[in-house]
């Protein structure tokens, strides 16, 4: 029998908004399906009722489809393994708790929530392990205390029960672990999990482990906080009979604060003014919104590549990769055992760089809805020209129009620092010669052509050329610092460029400090 398909699953409860640790859990599965020619499987586990919150799981669809993490199986694609909803399979897990208590490996616990805290409280006063397990099942009410008639009658009663595993003591627990290695656990550090809960939904354990096997998962690949639960999952395999179809484990490594004390969470975004969810989202009970990187502005494919990055090194410290070098490059024994600190300025940094790569028709598209809403009249190639120039100096796109809003309205106000460092008894007289130059030029003259007039004019008034660049970029845009001068003129045209700098010598005067 040869080696069998690669099918991995990301597997999120719709409680609320994808976190960004949960998206790159997404796109390290997404990533290992592609490069193995495997399938990407979105299943929803959405067994927790009381934690259900409206809208999550549209949420989950549209930041992949935003991403490009396409599904291959999944509650709207279909596939051979439906329903891909917990709750919809909510029939088929019961048998196979049954199945453990018939073979004495779980059973029914009739415990009231009274009842467990006391035995909890009384653990602790022992200075014990507060813990369901192989020692403390034997004091309480189960179907291992009690006579089987008890346990019949109860059940026939229908009186509240959940169903538990039945771990060994003392039995050695180990798997094999892509990122960690091997992981040894002893039985006697665990408890006896619930496996089926009072209301008849599976627990977590119970569910994933059942749908893994269901659905041929060869590569479980998920977050850290998984790895203390692995070896119940490796204990119900066996018990199940599943050992030799268990699936190769991968516990990533967490996302961490920017100062790398502890976990990145919703409240560090919103205090360090960065985004830690993929999409905005507000929340359905408090109406509180928190930002997305869709919103803020960032290119999902900029996103995706500084995703990969934490937590996953290159072979050659490279930073850049489309998504399809990602699927060539990616692997698993590259993933890092230990945390990866959230870097904003290197979020950033992404941003930029494609912002600087990507087609000007692409970035173009990004920005028209914010030229429209800014009620700018102007043709693609106008804007694209401004993009163009801007584009070196800023992270976003919709910084190109927002810093670069003199290429689309006459400045209402002027620098004040330059105007008070840089304005001479003679500044306006000059700019003027200089405006009246200008206007003797043919409306399409080139960037050099406007040079060489400002530099004859600074000539033929015995003016250094460099005393008067300033102030001319202040006539004109409004500003001390921006797209390149000659450029920016000529792109602005003659006409506006004149009438600026007109409007300037009347707006500007020169005043003795």
């Amino acid at each position: 029998m040869g080696e069998k398909s690669v099918r991995v699953r990301f597997a999120p409860s719709p409680t609320g908004p994808l976190h960004i640790g949960g998206v790159r859990t997404a796109l390290y599965n997404y990533l290992f399906a592609r490069q193995n020619n495997g399938a990407f499987i979105l299943r929803l586990e959405d067994t927790d009722q009381t934690r259900f919150v409206p809208g999550a799981e549209q949420y989950i669809k549209e930041s992949l489809e935003w991403l490009g993490i396409e599904i291959d199986e999944g509650p709207d694609q279909g596939g051979d393994h439906t329903p891909y909803r917990q709750s919809e399979r909510k029939p088929m897990y019961r048998q196979y708790a049954e199945r453990l208590i018939k073979q004495d490996l779980a059973y029914y616990a009739f415990d009231t929530s009274e009842e467990l805290d006391q035995m909890r409280k009384r653990l602790e006063a022992s200075k014990m392990q507060a813990a369901y397990d192989s020692v403390s099942r034997m004091s309480m009410k189960n179907s291992l205390t009690l006579s089987a008639d008890e346990v019949k009658e109860r059940l026939e009663r229908g009186d509240d029960y959940v169903i538990r595993i039945k771990l060994p003591r003392k039995e050695e627990v180990r798997f094999h672990d892509i990122v960690r290695g091997w992981v040894v656990v002893s039985t006697n550090q665990m408890d006896d999990k619930v496996l089926l809960k009072a209301d008849g939904m599976p627990t977590y354990h119970l569910a994933n482990v059942v749908d893994d096997y269901l659905m041929g998962i060869s590569h479980v690949i998920r977050g850290e906080e998984w790895l203390p639960s692995a070896p119940l999952h490796v204990m119900l395999y066996k018990f199940l009979g599943w050992e030799d179809s268990m699936p190769e484990f991968a516990h990533l490594p967490l996302l961490l604060k920017p100062d790398g004390n502890g976990k990145l969470s919703k409240r560090d975004g919103d205090r360090l003014g960065f985004p830690v969810f993929p999409l905005q989202w507000t929340d359905p009970k408090t109406g509180e919104t928190s930002s997305g990187y869709r919103e803020s502005g960032y290119f999902p494919d900029a996103v995706m590549n500084m995703l990969a990055l934490l937590g996953w090194h290159t072979s050659d410290n490279r930073e850049i990769f489309t998504k399809e070098e990602l699927i060539k490059e990616f692997s698993l024994s590259r993933v890092s055992k230990s945390g990866a600190k959230f870097d904003v300025q290197k979020a950033y940094w992404f941003n930029q760089q494609y912002l600087q790569k990507k087609p000007l028709s692409d970035v173009y598209s990004t920005v028209k809805p914010l030229i429209d809403d800014l009620g700018y009249e102007v043709c693609q190639e106008y804007v694209e020209g401004v993009i163009d120039m801007m584009r070196e100096k800023v992270q976003f796109a919709k910084d190109t129009i927002l810093d670069g809003k003199y290429f689309f309205e006459d400045p209402t106000e002027y620098d004040e620092k330059v105007v008070s460092k840089k304005w001479q008894e003679n500044t306006n007289e000059i700019l003027l010669k200089i405006s009246n130059s200008f206007k003797a030029l043919p409306e399409t003259a080139s960037p050099e052509q406007y040079e060489e007039n400002f530099i004859s004019v600074c000539e033929e008034n015995g003016v250094k050329p460099g005393s008067q660049m300033q102030p001319l970029r202040v006539a004109i845009s409004g500003q001390g610092v921006g797209a390149p001068i000659w450029e920016m003129i000529a792109h602005l045209g003659r006409d506006y460029a004149v009438d600026r700098l007109n409007a300037a010598t009347e707006k500007i005067s020169f005043s003795n400090p």
